[in-house]
């Protein structure tokens, strides 16, 4: 008897004796064995992937599956459609080859669909997979689990091994489950698999960025600053010629550090044969002014942009177009020469258990992971985030850059014994540029209440007021407002993205044209917009954040100094992080009053943040590793625990989509795309395409708009802001911060 692994999508109800061209089993196993080895290789474990692609469809060889594909094509009538069980006997096989190795590839060949397991737990784990006792028979060809245990390809280190063997794990997981997709798409979906692949080389991309970068050089202006500038560049191309490893590249804002750690990037995957770069970013904000800025230089083909607000589906093509399903389908896998994420999507995915996610981390392996603003890592995670980068630079041949202006203290020393060894700084001497490309002076104002601010802000022509609450902001927007001549505008997170990029826009236009204008922002201007104020006003907070902030001020050194001035809110600091952080930097300021924002005192900053939160175990806060280690001994890691657990984003806010109004015009594309969901059969799409007119809420203010009925949910999925009083064109959604549900209702 012939076995089959997928029938005919061209002929779907055709049997093979018919004519219908079914995938055999055979075929399906050998391709995705030839894959799975392929991507492994790249970490030394060719026989592992091998072996994984062999086996993960062995429970195929039943006649039981094949009645399944059968009654799928309509040719038995009255068989049941229900799908086959057809990973665990693959499982059970392996793990009883071998207790450890067969244990690991068991792992991978249960998950194949829907996920890595708990190796126990009292639900469906592992354990119970392999105990399971009612599995079609199965007709093996001869000699299919004949096989020597392949050795492990990693070095195991004494404290190590839990970490090791988990993510060892997982990353052979990726290479069968992308071996496993893309064999299967070949077979069931041909035009979409050609349009795979085909990028340009490291080599051509680093030829258009020398290219870039010479036509920069001789129409840049010849100031002080972007000689600075050149040598940052020059010392990073020197620094690509060192070993793989681990990297940090400390420049002040505006140094050109996105260039320069480019030019690294490539220079250093080539020379030393690695096969992509990956920037992660905290913000998105940053993503899309970075990915823009390097499709112009490289080319949109070799340039992916992956995060929540990027929409895959119609993009800046204007529709399916063939670039616009290519970049979706490199999002699956990361297969790009140059890829852009967030924080999120990267750091979740290495500790994720679900096969849609894990695809990529096999072309991780063998990049070079360039981390912008490294500051920015969740405390709560940052034992299992550097544990994570630690295994890619030892196990899986990735060069690791730590860029930033404020360099956390996250390197190996006697108070922080988990720290990252042999981080290499690129920079020759990052005290005497941090002083040489100082432009901003740092004060400290003291106590200062909402008025006393806004007076202050008024009597600036141009100034920058940042604070960290969006009732703060409102509140401060309306006191400058009601004593300003000239232009005073407002910035938060109560403003869908659509109107903040309106609002910036126009923000920049008065700075340029020297015209009057204040801006009262959150803390969402620090994630890497490019703006430039003569003063700056920073309510208390982190030094990481305050530095970010003085960042916006004075930012192309066209002033001798800019004046950033540092104030504590008489009303007090939010309680958690807020007010961690804020007293943290106080204790610091008045340890450094005269350089709040040098190197020494951003070093002490994070030194005494992560010693008290190490103190409280708030460094590993869902101890993650510790959940690893529990088990080890025996292989059993709690992969699908783990994967719940590692949120950076613990968002328990609300989703308001907004009909945004820019000058009185009604934004159409927002207001057709709430008329076409009514409508639509497929509304997978739209989550994305509304993004950009989306705005996040903490659920006791969702309720109360849903109560008063300013929502309504459309299709019981999106809920939409339909009293359009609820949204200002100056500060977005009207919250009351008192709860008080009357303001809804008028």
């Amino acid at each position: 008897m012939k076995f089959y692994a997928h029938t005919d999508p061209q002929q779907p109800e055709t049997l093979p004796e018919h004519g219908a061209n079914w995938q055999s089993l055979e075929d399906h196993l050998v391709g995705t064995a030839d894959l799975a080895e392929e991507f492994s290789a790249v970490f030394n474990a060719e026989r592992w992937g091998q072996l994984a692609g062999f086996w993960h469809d062995a429970g195929k060889y039943s006649q039981d599956f094949q009645k399944y594909l059968r009654a799928c094509a309509g040719s038995e009538k009255g068989v049941n459609k229900k799908s086959v069980d057809h990973s665990t006997f693959g499982a059970k096989s392996a793990a009883s080859w071998s207790d450890q190795e067969g244990k690991l590839l068991a792992y991978c060949i249960a998950g194949h669909h829907g996920g890595l397991l708990d190796g126990r737990n009292s639900g469906n784990s592992l354990k119970r997979r392999l105990s399971k006792k009612d599995l079609p028979e199965v007709f093996l060809p001869d000699n299919l689990f004949d096989a020597e245990r392949p050795s492990l390809p990693i070095k195991l280190q004494q404290d190590r091994p839990h970490i090791q063997i988990s993510f060892f794990t997982r990353m052979l997981f990726s290479c069968l489950v992308d071996a496993d997709f893309l064999d299967t798409e070949s077979h069931m979906d041909r035009r979409k698999s050609q349009l795979r692949g085909g990028y340009p080389s490291l080599e051509e991309l680093q030829i258009k960025l020398e290219n870039f970068l010479a036509s920069l050089d001789k129409e840049a202006e010849k100031t002080h600053v972007n000689a600075i500038r050149r040598q940052i560049q020059l010392d990073c191309l020197k620094a690509s010629e060192l070993e793989p490893g681990h990297f940090s590249l400390t420049v002040p804002t505006g140094g050109g550090k996105t260039l320069s750690s480019l030019a690294f990037a490539l220079k250093h995957a080539i020379k030393y044969g690695l096969r992509r770069v990956i920037y992660v970013i905290p913000y998105t904000s940053i993503i899309e002014q970075n990915a823009a800025e390097f499709r112009k230089i490289l080319g949109v083909e070799a340039v992916l942009e992956h995060h929540s607000n990027y929409d895959e589906d119609v993009d800046r093509d204007g529709g399916q177009t063939i670039d616009a399903i290519r970049r979706r389908l490199a999002c699956e896998n990361w297969d790009a020469p140059v890829v852009v994420t967030t924080n999120v999507q990267f750091f979740e995915s290495l500790y994720s258990n679900k096969p849609s996610r894990c695809r990529k981390l096999h072309n991780i392996a063998g990049s070079v992971v360039i981390l912008d603003e490294v500051q920015s890592l969740p405390a709560p995670f940052l034992l299992p985030s550097l544990e994570s980068l630690r295994e890619l630079v030892q196990s899986y041949h990735s060069s690791i850059v730590l860029c930033s202006a404020t360099q956390p203290a996250i390197t190996v020393r006697e108070d922080f014994e988990l720290g990252l060894e042999n981080v290499r700084e690129m920079v020759t001497d990052p005290q005497t540029l941090a002083a040489n490309m100082r432009r901003v002076d740092s004060s400290y104002l003291g106590k200062l209440d909402e008025a006393e601010v806004a007076n202050r802000v008024i009597n600036h022509d141009q100034a920058l007021c940042i604070v960290n609450t969006r009732k703060r902001a409102v509140s401060i927007y309306e006191k400058v407002r009601s004593g300003s001549n000239g232009n005073v505008f407002h910035l938060s997170a109560s403003m869908c993205p659509a109107h903040r990029r309106v609002v910036l826009d126009h923000v920049k236009s008065e700075l340029k044209s020297k015209r009057p204008c204040k801006l009262i922002s959150t803390q969402l201007i620090e994630a890497g917009v490019d703006i430039d104020f003569p003063v700056v006003y920073r309510s208390m907070a982190g030094l990481d954040s305050i530095a970010q902030a003085a960042g916006r001020c004075n930012r192309e050194g066209r002033l001798d100094r800019g004046q950033a001035y540092v104030y504590e809110p008489s009303e007090g600091l939010p309680p958690g992080h807020f007010r961690h952080t804020g007293q943290t930097a106080q204790s610091i300021i008045e340890r450094f009053p005269d350089d709040m924002l040098g190197l020494k005192a951003i070093e002490e900053y994070f030194r005494d943040y992560y010693w008290l939160k190490s103190y409280s175990g708030g460094l590993d806060e869902k101890r993650i590793l510790d959940k690893l280690r529990e088990g080890a001994k025996q292989c059993d890691f709690p992969f699908e625990t783990v994967a719940k657990l590692f949120r950076l984003i613990e968002n328990d806010m609300q989703p308001v989509i907004v009909p945004y109004q820019s000058g009185g015009t009604k934004n159409l594309q927002a207001e057709d795309l709430i008329v076409e969901i009514e409508k639509a059969d497929d509304l997978r799409s739209y989550h994305r395409k509304l993004q950009k007119y989306t705005v996040q809420v903490y659920p006791v203010y969702w309720q109360e708009l849903v109560n008063c009925g300013a929502i309504q949910i459309v299709r019981d999925i999106f809920p939409v802001l339909w009293q359009s009083n609820l949204y200002s064109e100056q500060t977005g959604l009207v919250l009351d911060y008192r709860s008080d549900p009357e303001q809804y209702i008028c």
